[in-house]
């Protein structure tokens, strides 16, 4: 594992797509990654960190290879690999996934989804791994933890993709998603919608 974390203390759109073909792993199933997005913290406007540490986002200054987990819409939960140095914000947003292990498990939680979509989207992904805000700052290199990041089969740099980010009002247009080229569970790009204006 120490090879895992040396990789994860780099600078976050190094660290990202170097994730892609990682598993991540509960005892009932296991996702590999094949979908992330870098946010680099208080450098970062898209990022939950830009302004600062907060009860929420303080997982992200803590040390790398740890999750964090947030809560939003009000209903959806979404895992993060914390990155860099102790004590500076970044992470990388898993958003998509294939699930190799479990999938019979992941298709009741998902309800009967079809499998490329058992984790196609970070609050799907979720979702199928029954991951919540329980597990924020939860250590993911630990050999005998509740979620662990396993290496996998890493992807030949040339089917690496990159492109603007999903959702996010600001800087979207960095090119800091990453995914495998091709890969079914990839989710779909959509950018986020305008906000509304209100004159007062």
């Amino acid at each position: 594992m120490s090879d895992l974390f040396d990789r994860l203390t780099g600078p976050v759109e190094q660290v990202a797509p170097s994730l892609l073909g990682c598993v991540l792993v509960t005892p009932e199933v296991r996702i590999r990654i094949t979908e992330v997005e870098a946010y680099d913290g208080e450098h970062d406007p898209a990022s939950h960190a830009w302004r600062g540490r907060t009860p929420r986002n303080a997982t992200m200054f803590g040390p790398a290879g740890h999750a964090y987990v947030y809560f939003t819409y009000g209903m959806h939960h979404c895992l993060n690999v914390v990155t860099g140095v102790d004590g500076v914000a970044s992470g990388t947003l898993v958003r998509a996934g294939e699930v190799v292990g479990g999938v019979e498990t992941a298709r009741v939680r998902r309800g009967g989804a079809p499998d490329r979509d058992l984790a196609r989207g970070p609050a799907r992904l979720c979702r199928a791994l029954a991951v919540d805000r329980t597990y924020d700052g939860t250590p993911l290199l630990a050999e005998d933890g509740p979620l662990r990041l396993e290496q996998g089969d890493t992807p030949d740099p040339e089917m690496i993709l990159r492109g603007p980010r999903v959702g996010v009002s600001r800087e979207a247009e960095r090119p800091w998603r990453f995914w495998i080229a091709g890969d079914p569970t990839v989710s779909a790009y959509r950018p986020a919608a305008p906000r509304r204006r209100t004159v007062r």
